[in-house]
């Protein structure tokens, strides 16, 4: 799936068309936070009591390039080739965190829940964090994962309820789209990376 409709679909859940979706000011003039991300990469391992699953997973760094302290709340959502859309740490066990933290081998890094909090202003005060999504399908083309909580920016917009057509007015956050090609099929991925071929801001 391209990315387009990747998007399109993504947008469709709120009933916004993408010709009519809004994009974020080209200056920001609300705070915005620095992110790094890390390499996508895939970890197999057994699960106690399902066998073996794999998982996406990735870090990154996030500092406070604003003037003011901030509270960090990221989400990061996967939106797979095949229209899946799949928020980061959910169904993925405690103990498959504690595995990849090892394997990451970073005293530094911190998973979804520990990394949430106040974010100090500055470099010295940045954080690095891990998210985790299961993988659903050994089938990987084009995907793509967005991450808010960095931006301040908001867009209120007026829709149509996709349930009854009814008018509804929806928030629109900006949020660091990251689109990546996947190799096909995951095999043999232990050692690999997947490559992130593009990285944009879109309201959502």
């Amino acid at each position: 799936m391209g990315i387009a409709a990747m998007v399109a679909v993504l947008l469709g859940v709120l009933g916004v068309s993408l010709a009519f979706a809004p994009e974020p000011d080209p200056i920001p003039r609300r705070w915005q936070l620095a992110i790094e991300p890390g390499a996508m990469r895939v970890a197999s391992m057994d699960v106690p009591g399902v066998g073996t699953r794999a998982y996406f997973y990735m870090t990154y760094k996030v500092t406070n390039t604003s003037d003011t302290d901030l509270l960090f709340t990221p989400t990061f959502d996967m939106l797979t080739d095949d229209g899946a859309l799949l928020r980061a740490g959910r169904d993925v066990p405690q103990d498959v965190t504690k595995e990849i933290l090892r394997r990451v081998d970073n005293p530094f890094v911190q998973d979804q829940v520990s990394i949430v909090g106040p974010l100090l202003q500055g470099e010295a005060n940045a954080k690095e964090g891990l998210v985790i999504w299961p993988v659903t399908s050994t089938r990987c083309g084009e995907f793509s994962v967005f991450a808010s909580g960095f931006s301040g920016e908001t867009r209120p917009i007026e829709t149509l309820n996709p349930a009854d057509h009814t008018k509804m007015k929806v928030l629109l956050r900006k949020t660091l789209m990251m689109r990546f090609q996947g190799p096909g099929e995951l095999f043999d991925m232990q050692a690999r990376t997947i490559p992130m071929i593009d990285r944009t801001w879109v309201m959502r």
